[in-house]
């Protein structure tokens, strides 16, 4: 008899599968009032690929922003002033063609988008209460003048080009990821081990799956309307 697939075993949850967010700071957000703080430490997050920063408000409050390019330990972060990197600033106060970070999708969200090292949004026009934002990908969004958002780039763009010197230091990366690994191809295991192990015309069960099949089953085709190859008319 063999034994669930990794995304159906993860489905249905676990020890096994579960994210070590222990080690993780926490959730980033923005202070809910318009106030000035001071960045006391910007720290790796295990949990997220750009760095953090600690910030400390007046009344003594820290709160986890996205560290951007440039931001040094002993900066001040003013909330709705100057256009300088590391403010947190409506939509409506940003000047077109700024490079932000840490978008809200809706006034009060907290940041959303453009979270990753590297990764920035511009904003490109405003119209009326909404404002024109441009993403890496080219794709623009229409989002709320209130919503307020990080001046800058996110730390750590160059994570991506720098090549992996040994074996292990690959490995402990994903292992901090808690991801299965190293993990085998279904098809090189027997029948016993897994459902797509064994030499048969068809490897794999059904790809489709009821609507209102437990999360631990709902891998593939849910509630598809037809499946197979089209029949010629």
């Amino acid at each position: 008899m063999g034994k669930r697939i990794i995304p159906r075993a993860r489905g249905k949850g676990g020890p096994r599968y579960k994210a070590p967010s222990h080690r993780y700071l926490g959730r980033v957000e923005y202070f809910p009032f318009v106030s000035n703080g001071r960045i006391v430490d910007i720290v790796d997050d295990p949990g997220r690929s750009a760095p953090v920063a600690i910030v400390k408000f007046e009344n003594g409050k820290e709160v986890l922003h996205i560290a951007p390019e440039g931001l040094r330990v002993g900066d001040s972060i003013v909330y709705e002033g100057s256009v300088n990197v590391g403010n947190v600033l409506p939509l409506s106060k940003i000047t077109e063609g700024t490079k932000i970070c840490g978008v809200e999708t809706f006034p009060g969200s907290g940041p959303k988008i453009c979270r990753s090292s590297g990764v920035f949004a511009t904003v490109v026009g405003k119209m009326g209460d909404r404002v024109i934002v441009q993403f890496s990908s080219g794709k623009t969004k229409l989002l709320n003048a209130n919503c307020r958002a990080t001046i800058g780039i996110p730390g750590g763009g160059g994570r991506v080009e720098k090549p992996w010197y040994k074996g292990g230091q690959r490995g402990h990366a994903r292992w901090a990821r808690g991801k299965i690994f190293p993990r085998s191809k279904g098809v090189a295991m027997t029948p016993t081990d897994h459902p797509y192990g064994g030499r048969s015309k068809r490897p794999r069960p059904s790809r489709s799956v009821s609507r209102t099949a437990p999360p631990g089953a709902k891998v593939g085709a849910i509630s598809p309307r037809r499946m197979g190859k089209r029949k010629g008319r």
